[in-house]
């Protein structure tokens, strides 16, 4: 059986020693050549309806797919985590969606996980080297946290989170010093002016992915200060990803541990 649960030579999406099965599975006489041509041409993705669905990607990036919810009908939605579920053996991601969407695909498909706005089904175990803390200056940046976190469990690590440490109290950063410089890599959450991203890069030797928000009154231009602060940061190699992409943060960290 393959890990999606199919026999050998059916259609699912595969990572690179699936692909490997496949081909040893042909040389042995096991998969029969017709069957495995057939599931490598759904290989590179699907049409549903107005989606080409790349089942690719996992073997490309050695990241699987996930769903960009915001703009799509729940329809569109709930043919597109199917096509997943049935055509994929990763987990599957549904991002930025209602509450309303949500629970509508979870009707359709169960054992979905749901979170800020997102939904994982088949939550790997954490299996990840490394370990990746993520930080937030304000509880008003845990939405953005908690889909950082998400998908970095999809990703098969198990990160540590540290929210509402923000620089107008930096007494509450400091009194977390050892988590920050422990963490292989950190991921800074942060709205207003951004300053924590620059506090936190100075402190720890590892990577760091920051997060502007949109949290913040009139002159935070809706992430825009916290953006540019973050680029502007003296604190050498901070990365910075757009407003509010806590899911970018958690694949750049992915990437770099790769």
């Amino acid at each position: 059986m393959t890990r999606c649960g199919r026999a050998p030579g059916t259609m699912c999406g595969m990572d690179e020693h699936e692909l490997q099965q496949l081909i040893d599975g042909v040389r042995a006489g096991t998969v029969a050549p017709d069957a495995a041509v057939a599931r490598l041409r759904r290989l590179p993705f699907a049409e549903v309806g107005d989606t080409l669905v790349d089942h690719h990607r996992a073997l490309r990036q050695g990241m699987p797919e996930a769903v960009y919810g915001q703009g799509k009908t729940i329809g569109q939605c709930v043919e597109i985590v199917g096509e997943l579920l049935a055509n994929d053996s990763g987990p599957v991601l549904l991002t930025r969606v209602s509450a309303e969407t949500a629970a509508a695909v979870m009707a359709v498909h169960s054992d979905g996980e749901a979170r800020a706005g997102c939904v994982l089904w088949r939550r790997p175990p954490a299996s990840r080297n490394g370990s990746v803390l993520v930080v937030s200056a304000g509880t008003s940046d845990v939405p953005v946290v908690d889909e950082c976190v998400l998908t970095l469990q999809a990703y098969g690590f198990a990160p540590d989170r540290l929210t509402d440490v923000g620089v107008a109290g930096i007494h509450r950063l400091l009194a977390h010093v050892d988590r920050v410089t422990a963490a292989d890599a950190v991921v800074v959450v942060a709205g207003m002016e951004g300053a924590l991203a620059s506090v936190i890069g100075g402190l720890t030797g590892g990577p760091v992915v920051a997060v502007p928000t949109s949290v913040g009154y009139g002159a935070g231009l809706d992430g825009l200060t916290a953006l540019l602060a973050m680029h502007a940061s003296c604190a050498s190699g901070v990365s910075v990803v757009g407003i509010d992409n806590g899911y970018g943060a958690a694949c750049a960290v992915a990437r770099m541990f790769r």
